[in-house]
C-alpha cells in the first residue's frame, strides 16, 4: 500500500501534544511501512525498509535533487557533508575524520575520558547538595557543550551567543509552510548566517599557527585529500558544533529520564556499572536523541517494498519507529537494558552514520554512571517532563529531579 490508513497520522506525530509519547502513533505509521502523503512526500516507517534504503545509493542527502525546493533548506550556504552524496561527502568526511576518530588519530575519544570524568564530576559537585535540580539546566546541556567546544576550539564563554543561534537552527529544522509563521524560517536561516560568521571568525586566526583543536588542524591540513576551504571547514565546525551536543543533551537526558522510570533498572547499574554499555545502546533504541530524518531525496526511481518512489520524491525516514519495529525486535516497547542483537537506528545507518557516535556515547556512559553513583535517592518531580519544541531532536526541555 502507498497510502496511509490515517492520513493525520504524521500530523500528530510532528505535533507537540504527542512529544512526550509519540510511539503509538509510530505503531499506527508502520501499518503502512512506505505512506504516500497528500504533499506527494514519502514516510518510511518500519526496519526493514529503512535500512534498505538508508544503504541505497540512490538515496541522495543533497536538496538539488528535491524535484520540488524545500524552503527549510533554500537559501543556506555551503552545505556541510551530511547535505551531500559521493564523492565529495566522502572527501569531506574523510578530511575531518582524520583528526577526529581512526585511522590517524585512533585514541582520540579513549583518550578524553579522564576529561569527561572531570566535567561530570564538578557538574555534580556542584548541584550535589541540593534538594532539586534540573537535569538537563544543570547536567545534560552543560556536559557536551563543554567537551564540543574544546574539541572544536571554541570559546566556552561564548556559549550563550551560540546558544541562541543553534535553539533557531533548531527549531527551522521542521519548518512547515502550512502551519508555521514565516518567522521561524526566517530567523532559522539568519541564525545559520550568524554561527558561520562567527566561526568564520575564529576561523581567521588558526591558519599557519599550531594548535591542537579539531579548527586549528583543519586550517592546516594537507592531507592526500589536499585542504579543505575555509566555507567548508565553516561548515564542517558549524555541523559538529550543533550535532556535538544537540543530540548528547537529548540522550543523557532521556537516559535519565527513562533509569527513573525504571528503578530496578537504576539500582542495577548501581552495582554492575559494567552494565552501562549495553545500556546505552538499549537507550539508543529505545528512546533515541534523533526521532527523524525530515527529508532525504530519491536521486532516482527506488522500489522500497512495493512501492516506487519516484525520482526526486522527498522522503522522510522515521528512524524512531524503525527502532522499535516488533518485526524485527523481540517485546520492542520494553526497556532491556542488556538486550542482545541491538542493531539499532539511534545513530542511523549507511555512509551517514553519525560521525561522532562514539563520543555520544562515552559522554552517556561517564554521565550515567556516575549521576546515579553520586544521587541520593532520586525521583521526578514531573513526570512526563516538558518537551522541546523539535519532533526531529527529540528530549526534554526540562527534567527536575529532587533527591534525598
Amino acid at each position: 500500500m502507498t497510502t496511509t490508513e490515517r492520513p493525520d497520522t504524521l500530523r500528530r506525530i510532528l505535533d507537540h501534544s504527542s512529544r512526550a509519547d509519540p510511539y503509538p502513533l509510530y505503531a499506527e505509521l508502520r501499518r503502512t511501512p512506505v505512506a504516500l502523503q497528500e504533499d506527494g512526500s514519502y514516510v518510511i516507517s518500519t526496519y526493514r525498509e529503512l535500512t534498505g534504503i538508508l544503504h541505497d545509493p540512490r538515496l541522495s542527502s543533497d536538496v538539488r535533487n528535491l524535484s520540488r525546493p524545500m524552503a527549510a533548506v533554500e537559501g543556506r550556504a555551503t552545505p556541510s557533508f551530511i547535505n551531500l552524496d559521493p564523492p565529495e561527502h566522502d572527501r569531506l568526511r574523510r578530511l575531518a575524520m582524520r583528526h577526529f576518530g581512526p585511522p590517524h588519530t585512533p585514541g582520540l575519544v579513549a583518550g578524553l575520558e579522564p576529561d569527561l570524568a572531570a566535567v561530570v564530576g564538578g557538574l555534580i559537585d556542584g548541584f550535589a547538595d541540593r534538594e532539586r535540580i534540573d537535569v538537563v539546566d544543570d547536567f545534560a546541556y552543560p556536559f557536551p557543550v563543554t567537551v564540543i567546544c574544546r574539541l572544536l576550539g571554541v570559546p566556552r564563554e561564548d556559549e550563550p551567543r551560540f546558544h541562541v543561534w543553534v535553539n533557531a537552527i533548531i527549531e527551522s529544522i521542521d519548518y512547515d509552510p502550512g502551519t508555521d509563521p514565516p518567522e521561524k524560517l526566517d530567523n532559522g536561516v539568519q541564525a545559520t548566517k550568524d554561527l558561520r560568521e562567527y566561526l568564520g571568525g575564529l576561523l581567521e586566526g588558526r591558519h599557519g599557527r599550531p594548535g591542537d583543536d579539531l579548527l586549528t588542524r583543519l586550517a592546516n591540513d594537507d592531507g592526500p585529500d589536499g585542504r579543505m576551504t575555509d566555507e567548508e571547514i565553516i561548515s564542517t565546525a558549524n555541523l559538529l558544533l550543533i550535532a556535538g551536543h544537540e543530540t548528547t543533551v537529548n540522550l543523557i537526558a532521556n537516559g535519565v529520564l527513562t533509569l527513573l522510570r525504571h528503578p530496578e533498572v537504576l539500582n542495577r547499574l548501581r552495582g554492575e556499572p559494567g552494565l552501562v554499555v549495553p545500556l546505552v545502546e538499549e537507550l539508543l533504541r529505545y528512546e533515541p536523541p534523533v526521532h527523524i530524518i525530515p527529508w532525504r531525496a530519491a536521486y532516482s526511481d527506488i522500489t522500497v517494498g512495493d512501492t516506487v518512489i519516484p525520482k526526486g520524491s522527498q522522503i522522510m525516514l522515521m528512524l524512531a519507529s524503525g527502532s522499535r519495529d516488533p518485526d524485527r525486535f523481540e517485546d520492542p516497547d520494553r526497556f532491556t537494558p542488556d538486550r542482545r542483537d541491538n542493531q539499532h537506528l539511534g545513530f542511523g545507518s549507511g555512509i551517514h552514520l553519525c560521525f561522532g557516535g562514539p563520543l555520544a556515547r562515552l559522554e552517556t556512559q561517564i554521565a550515567l554512571t556516575e549521576l546515579v553513583r553520586r544521587l541520593e535517592r532520586p525521583g521526578l518531580v514531573v513526570d512526563p517532563p516538558p518537551y522541546r519544541p523539535s519532533p526531529v531532536l527529540r528530549g526534554p526541555l526540562h527534567l527536575y529531579v529532587e533527591q534525598g
